[in-house]
């Protein structure tokens, strides 16, 4: 696959690889920030809304929001280096070339990246596959009708704001490492 992908594209310039990085880093800038900005408001809700008093007597929910607020700092991290991405861009389309980054450095920045990323998405993963198997088992714990009886077993839309907040987060770091592997892939 990768090699119908180099041989589809021209090999770069520094010029066109500048302009492209640019280009590719703004938009996966704005994409990363809408999704993480949606992942956490429905992190906020969940946190803020849960009962304090109320002693909730299923832990994977709160192992589900403490893994989210990891993966959010992840996210803020990831726009942040991916806003980093930005500057090296600008810095190669500058005329004076002692203040081109060197590829080493870009390169670095692109792994750098993709790491985050991919760790991002896989706590994301899991996090969002023990909160829906939370949700599972609560549903199956009681037969219809049951639940309404018994607040403690009833689904609440906050718990399910968990795993929407954990699906967002799995498409913020997918975004970033799409674009970061795409553009090692280019750059080498």
């Amino acid at each position: 696959m990768s090699e119908l992908i180099q041989n589809s594209l021209p090999m770069p310039t520094k010029q066109r690889f500048a302009a492209a990085f640019r280009v590719v880093s703004r938009f996966s800038f704005w994409m990363q920030l809408a999704l993480a900005s949606t992942s956490g408001i429905a992190l906020t809700f969940a946190v803020f809304s849960r009962s304090l008093s109320v002693a909730t007597d299923n832990a994977a929910i709160g192992l589900s929001i403490f893994l989210a607020i990891v993966g959010m700092i992840l996210a803020c991290f990831r726009i942040f280096w991916t806003f980093r991405g930005r500057d090296l861009a600008r810095r190669l389309q500058l005329p004076e070339r002692e203040l081109h980054p060197k590829k080493e450095e870009v390169i670095q920045a692109l792994k750098i990246g993709l790491i985050v990323s991919f760790v991002g998405m896989l706590l994301a993963f899991i996090t969002s596959e023990v909160s829906a198997i939370a949700l599972l088992s609560k549903a199956l714990a009681e037969p219809q009708g049951v639940a309404v009886y018994q607040r403690e077993n009833v689904i609440r839309s906050l718990d399910i704001l968990v795993v929407l907040a954990n699906v967002n987060l799995i498409g913020t770091h997918l975004v970033g490492s799409l674009t970061s592997l795409g553009l090692l892939e280019w750059i080498d």
